[in-house]
């Protein structure tokens, strides 16, 4: 018996698709400024910019599964996360291509130059590097081949590059930090939901004192 809640194939399918889709809007909504020249004066800083916001927003969604899932009792949820990661990876992939092409021509001693030197540039370097093993192992085949531990540990690998790639943001600012304020705020809380649920548990609160009662006869 399939579990209580769980949509049909049919559905699950419209809304895999559905997710794909909303998972492609921000690349047609660049595509179409781009077409109605509307990038404004840096169309280049613009397009980096909002590559590397929306790879910290499918991050965010994708770690936001998880405890929705348990809060709704949705398991099935649970079948979106490795399309979420793949996009998060997917607008990095365009965000670092954007940095080598456009904004530094290919020019390779430039950009280790400017991996030494800019701590934001380092930090987001190393979280596409651990992301690139996740992304490679986000098929079934692969869960198949590493085991279902092993894929796990592997890809708790998110949580790194998911505070790697706030700081990235946070550094990359300098002097407005609302907005990665906020990217650091939902991280917080997404992983304080993955505590486990001990608090106050082993807490020695004062207990209520009982009068002591008689030896019986």
């Amino acid at each position: 018996m399939k579990p209580r809640h769980t949509p049909g194939p049919v559905w699950l399918r419209g809304l895999k698709s559905l997710v794909f889709l909303s998972g492609l809007l921000p690349l047609a909504g660049l595509l179409w400024e781009g077409w109605t020249d509307s990038l404004g004066a840096n169309p280049i800083e613009r397009i980096t910019r909002a590559t590397g916001w929306w790879t910290l927003a499918f991050l965010m969604i994708g770690l936001a599964v998880t405890p929705l899932r348990k809060a709704l009792g949705r398991p099935w949820l649970g079948q979106f996360r490795r399309m979420l990661g793949l996009f998060a990876f997917f607008y990095a992939s365009l965000h670092l291509a954007i940095y080598v092409g456009l904004d530094q021509y290919f020019a390779w001693g430039d950009i280790l130059a400017d991996i030494a030197k800019r701590p934001y540039i380092t930090v987001g370097c190393a979280a596409f590097m651990l992301m690139l093993p996740l992304a490679a192992t986000s098929t079934d085949g692969m869960v198949r081949r590493l085991g279902g531990q092993r894929w796990k540990r592997l890809h708790r690998w998110v949580y790194p590059i998911a505070l790697a790639g706030v700081a990235h943001f946070w550094w990359l600012v300098k002097q407005d930090i609302s907005e990665p304020l906020v990217f650091a705020a939902i991280l917080a809380l997404l992983l304080a939901a993955r505590l486990p649920p001990r608090w106050g548990k082993d807490v020695p609160w004062p207990r209520k004192a009982v009068a002591p009662q008689p030896d019986p006869p």
